[in-house]
């Protein structure tokens, strides 16, 4: 099991020129030759590549449950692309990129979901093909235009729209930890979102796992480990069996001080801790 690196990115190039998918689709036409982002130096020619985006998106789901499936092996789960569950919103055309769950099946019920990894990896570094078959590294991603993974805006925010979709589906989704797998860093402009997300409880944290994106300085975590660089496969072991052994609940309000407080007083006339907070959410849910 090895970590997202350069080797990785190849990989993908070179399974998918030989398998599925012409030149065209997988590098800009540039005066120079045919790169996999316009480098700093050049112009984009008015070209705009899209067709890589699905490509790549299949090859970083199936990449991220062959690195995941010894580990949820270990917890006696089974890692899964694409699930389905109408009781926490992931529909069919929304379903999880990857889920651990107590069953092998891509139809599942809400209390056999362990843990959701949103996946938003791509190709980070810059590479120039020549052909019939030679891909060459040529950048990290701070030499080219392109914005990969968790330093893309819209993934983001579209990684946030559907871990927010999930919370509010239920009740159900309130036990269900929720993970966005990168392979970049992110920019500073979201240091202080992520951090918020993870202490609110939406996310349980956005996780790069391309130890080493470039040789200059980058964010490699935030101060309360919304954002983390993982360096290692054994520091995933320990996210994940932190989230797994942890009986974890997720609850959201808007109340006044007054009430809440009435909450407390009422919750803390039970008898042990546990008692305690099942008391509290129960209340502030209003159930």
């Amino acid at each position: 099991m090895n970590l997202w690196d350069t080797n990785t990115e190849k990989k993908f190039f070179t399974e998918a020129l030989a398998h599925f998918a012409a030149a065209e689709r997988l590098f800009y036409s540039l005066e120079s030759g045919k790169f996999a982002y316009v480098p700093k130096n050049c112009k984009a020619e008015g070209q705009t590549l899209q067709s890589r985006n699905a490509l790549i998106g299949a090859f970083t789901e199936k990449w991220a449950k062959t690195f995941f499936a010894p580990i949820a092996e270990k917890f006696n789960l089974f890692a899964i692309n694409s699930v389905e569950c109408s009781e926490i919103g992931l529909a069919r055309r929304s379903k999880a990129d990857l889920a651990f769950c107590t069953t092998d099946s891509k139809l599942q019920v809400a209390q056999d979901i362990k843990l959701i990894f949103e996946i938003k990896m791509s190709v980070v570094s810059n590479y120039k093909y020549t052909a019939p078959n030679t891909v060459k590294f040529i950048g990290d991603y701070t030499t080219h235009q392109g914005n990969p993974s968790l330093l893309r805006s819209d993934s983001m925010l579209k990684a946030i729209g559907k871990s927010i979709n999930i919370r509010v589906s239920g009740i159900e989704s309130t036990k269900i930890p929720i993970v966005v797998l990168g392979n970049s860093p992110i920019t500073q402009s979201y240091s202080h979102k992520v951090d918020f997300l993870k202490t609110a409880g939406v996310i349980q944290g956005f996780w790069s796992l391309n130890p080493a994106p470039t040789q200059n300085g980058f964010i490699e975590k935030t101060e309360k480990l919304g954002f983390q660089t993982v360096q290692n496969v054994q520091k995933i072991e320990e996210l994940i069996n932190d989230l797994l052994c942890t009986e974890l609940n997720y609850f959201s309000s808007m109340v006044s001080q007054k009430k809440l407080g009435e909450y407390i007083c009422i919750a803390y006339q039970e008898s042990t801790e546990e008692a305690k907070a099942e008391k509290f959410l129960s209340l502030i849910r209003g159930i």
